[in-house]
């Protein structure tokens, strides 16, 4: 096994959401990979939402990305909203292709299971599936950008 094989590896176990270790041994070679507890993700994660912070007035200004389409939306009242947040680390997709529809809208009713959208991390198209039901009220992340773990995707009022 050479070095870009284990890197390959370790990039792997590093994007799986349920593989905590891999152990390889081969003739006279051995190696194991663990990943730190902290890293292992086994759903999304919810939060109620507080009011929007504004960015911190020493932080410098980055450009934004263009959106895919416009969406016309209201103002968002956040005193009973929960968070859909990443989790894990790629690249945020509201559909799962260029050509198909989108996962949901601003207004779309969720239910647990349904797919709201997709992360791609390492090649691997994950589908990230609401655990709530309710109404999404905003959508904070632009088409194909990347994307953080545990950074806000979606705001759902509840049912």
């Amino acid at each position: 096994m050479d070095i870009k094989e284990i890197e390959n590896l370790i990039k792997f176990v590093s994007a799986q959401k349920n593989v905590g270790e891999v152990e390889i041994e081969k003739k006279d070679f051995k190696i194991v990979i663990r990943k730190p507890v902290t890293q292992m993700v086994s759903a999304p994660q919810y939060i109620q939402a507080a009011a929007p912070a504004a960015p911190a007035a020493a932080a410098p200004a980055l450009p934004a990305a263009p959106a895919a389409a416009p969406v016309a939306e209201k103002p968002v009242v956040a005193d009973n909203l929960i968070t859909i947040k990443s989790p894990m680390i790629g690249t945020f997709y509201r559909s799962s292709s260029p050509d198909k529809p989108m996962f949901v809208n601003v207004g779309d009713e969720v239910k647990p299971g349904k797919a709201v959208c997709i992360i791609e991390a390492m090649k691997l198209f994950n589908e990230i599936e609401s655990e709530i039901s309710g109404k999404i009220v905003k959508v904070l992340v632009d088409n194909a950008t990347p994307v953080e773990y545990d950074q806000p995707l979606f705001l759902v009022e509840p049912n």
